[in-house]
C-alpha cells in the first residue's frame, strides 16, 4: 500500500463557501481535518484530500482567487456541456469549483422542484469524475455525500467511460437517508447512464440516488452510530432497510465532529460576554442582552427555552408547541429562530401571539442571533422525530445551553441523561412534557445546574476523533491494492 492516500471528497455545499445545512459544516471541516492527521493517527499514512464543490451563484469566494484549472465537456444527448473547473486553496487543500449550464442555470442550492436539482447534480457529479482525467493528480478514492453526489460512485462502479478500470475505491457518507433524490431515470438516460439491474435492491430504488450510491459504494458511513443501527430497521430504514442488512459489514457509524475553534464561547465575538466553563456567571450577561433584544422580561430566575433550525416536522416542532401549552402554568420564555416549512411558520406564529410575553419567534437566518441563543439560553429543545447526527445539539453543549432531546440519531449518541442533559424515548407530547418537567426541577437547583452545563462544554466534539475513524476507514480500503 501506497504512504499516501489520495481522496477526492464530492459535496453539494462546504463551509466557508456556502451553507444550507449540516452538510456544508460537515464537508468544510472533515476534509480539512483529515488532512491535519499526524502520522501516529493514520499508521504512517498521509492523506491528500481535496474538495469538489458546484460553483453555485451564492459562493462566497473572491473571484481574484480562482483560477482556471480545467476545461472539457461531459456527455449529454443532443449535445455535450461545456465544463470549466475553477480552483483556489482554502487552508492549504486545493478546492475545484465545477461550473457548467446546469448549475449556473439555477439560482439557488436546492430548489422546490426537484427536477433541476436531479439534472445539476447528476452533471456535477459526473463532471467531478471527469475532472480526474485532466489533473496532474489521480484519487484513490471518491468520498460522496448524501444523493447530491451519489451518482459519481454509482458511475464508478458500473464502468462509465471506463473509469472502473482505475480501480478507484469508494465511500459514501449518508448524512439524511429520507432524501433519496427521487426517480432520475429520465436524466440518468440524457446523461448515458442506466438504471440499476439488480434485484438486491427494490425496483423503485433502481433510478433514484442514493440508493444507487449505497449499492455502488464499497462503504457506507452513516453519520452516528445509533443512525447506522436505526436505518436497518423499517421505522428509520425508508423501505432500504432489508437491502442495507446485508452491507452490514461495509457499513460503520460515524459521528460528525464540531469545529470547535469556530463554535468557542472563550472567543466569539458576537457574544455580548465571552466565558469559560469555569466562568460561568459571566455567562449571564448574554441572557440579560437576549431578554433585552427580544424584548423579553429581564428575570434571571425565568428558564430561557429555544429551538435553532430547520423548521420541519422532523424536527418536532408541533411536540413543542403543544408540549409548551400544557405546560402554560409553569414560568418559562422560549425563542424560536429558523425558517422552513410555512404551516410550521404559521403555528410558531401562532403560538407567540398566544403567549405574547414570552414567545419570540424570528422566521429567518440569524447567525449572529443564533449565537446569542447559544450562549444565553438555558435550555435547547430538539425533540426530533429522526435526527442521523445534529450538531446543535454540540454546539448548546460547547455554549453551556442545556439539551433537551429525544434520544435518537447522534442525540442519543452525545447527550447524557442527567450529566449532560435530559432524553425522552418517544416522540409525543406526553414524554417531551415529563422530560422539561424533570429538567426544571433541576434548573431550580442552581449547583446542580451548573454541573450539567460544565460537563457539557468540556465534551469533546472535535473533528480529529471522527476524522481518525474515517482515515481508518480509507487504510482498509486500500490495503487489498
Amino acid at each position: 500500500m501506497s504512504a499516501k492516500i489520495n481522496v477526492l471528497f464530492l459535496a453539494a455545499e462546504a463551509e466557508p463557501f456556502v451553507k444550507i445545512g449540516g452538510l456544508a459544516d460537515v464537508a468544510g471541516s472533515l476534509p480539512l481535518a483529515l488532512r491535519a492527521l499526524p502520522y501516529q493517527a493514520t499508521r504512517g499514512i498521509t492523506l491528500d484530500v481535496r474538495l469538489v464543490l458546484p460553483l453555485h451563484r451564492t459562493i462566497r469566494a473572491e473571484s481574484a482567487a480562482l483560477h482556471l484549472a480545467a476545461e472539457f465537456f461531459v456527455y449529454r444527448r443532443g449535445g455535450n456541456i461545456p465544463v470549466q473547473v475553477f480552483e483556489m486553496s482554502s487552508g492549504g487543500m486545493p478546492v475545484y469549483f465545477i461550473n457548467g449550464v446546469p448549475l449556473s442555470s439555477t439560482p439557488s442550492v436546492y430548489s422546490q422542484d426537484p427536477a433541476p436539482d436531479r439534472e445539476k447534480y447528476i452533471f456535477f457529479s459526473l463532471a467531478a469524475l471527469e475532472l480526474t482525467r485532466h489533473l496532474d493528480w489521480q484519487p484513490d478514492i471518491v468520498h460522496a455525500n448524501d444523493w447530491h453526489t451519489a451518482l459519481a460512485i454509482y458511475a464508478l462502479r458500473t464502468n462509465f467511460n471506463g473509469l472502473a478500470e482505475t480501480r478507484i475505491r469508494t465511500v459514501f457518507t449518508v448524512h439524511n437517508l429520507p432524501y433519496m433524490g427521487g426517480d432520475s431515470s429520465e436524466v440518468l438516460s440524457a446523461y448515458g447512464l442506466k438504471p440499476l439491474n439488480d434485484d438486491s435492491l427494490p425496483t423503485w430504488a433502481h433510478s433514484q440516488p442514493l440508493p444507487l450510491g449505497l449499492w455502488a459504494a464499497d462503504a457506507i458511513i452513516p453519520v452516528s452510530p445509533t443512525y447506522a443501527r436505526e436505518i436497518l430497521t423499517p421505522d428509520f430504514g425508508c423501505g432500504l432497510d432489508p437491502y442495507l442488512k446485508t452491507r452490514m459489514n461495509s457499513m460503520t457509524g460515524i459521528l460528525n465532529g464540531l469545529d470547535v475553534n469556530f463554535w468557542n464561547p472563550e472567543t466569539d465575538k458576537t457574544l455580548a460576554e465571552r466565558f469559560t466553563a469555569d466562568e460561568l456567571p459571566a455567562r449571564a450577561v448574554n441572557r440579560t442582552a437576549l431578554q433585552k433584544a427580544l424584548d423579553l422580561k429581564e428575570d434571571a430566575r425565568l428558564p430561557l427555552l429555544v429551538m435553532i433550525g430547520r423548521i420541519d416536522k422532523q424536527k418536532g416542532l408541533d411536540i413543542t408547541f403543544e408540549a409548551l401549552h400544557q405546560m402554560a402554568h409553569r414560568s418559562w420564555q422560549f425563542v424560536l429562530l429558523g425558517s422552513g416549512d410555512p404551516a410550521l411558520e404559521n403555528a410558531a406564529i401562532s403560538l407567540q401571539a398566544d403567549f405574547p410575553d414570552r414567545v419570540r419567534v424570528a422566521i429567518r437566518y440569524d447567525e449572529a442571533l443564533s449565537r446569542l441563543l447559544y450562549g444565553g439560553a438555558d435550555m435547547f429543545l430538539m425533540p426530533s422525530r429522526y435526527e442521523p447526527c445534529g450538531l446543535a445539539q454540540m454546539i448548546a453543549m460547547r455554549y453551556g445551553c442545556v439539551p433537551v432531546v429525544r434520544a435518537t440519531g447522534g442525540l442519543k449518541d452525545t447527550v447524557q441523561e442527567g450529566k449532560t442533559g435530559f432524553l425522552f424515548k418517544e416522540a409525543v407530547v406526553g414524554s417531551m412534557v415529563e422530560t422539561l418537567e424533570r429538567a426544571l426541577t433541576v434548573y431550580a437547583k442552581p449547583e446542580k445546574w451548573q454541573h450539567l452545563q460544565r460537563n457539557g462544554m468540556k465534551e469533546d466534539f472535535s473533528w480529529p476523533r471522527s476524522a481518525c475513524q474515517y482515515a481508518i476507514i480509507y487504510r482498509s480500503l486500500m490495503s487489498d491494492l
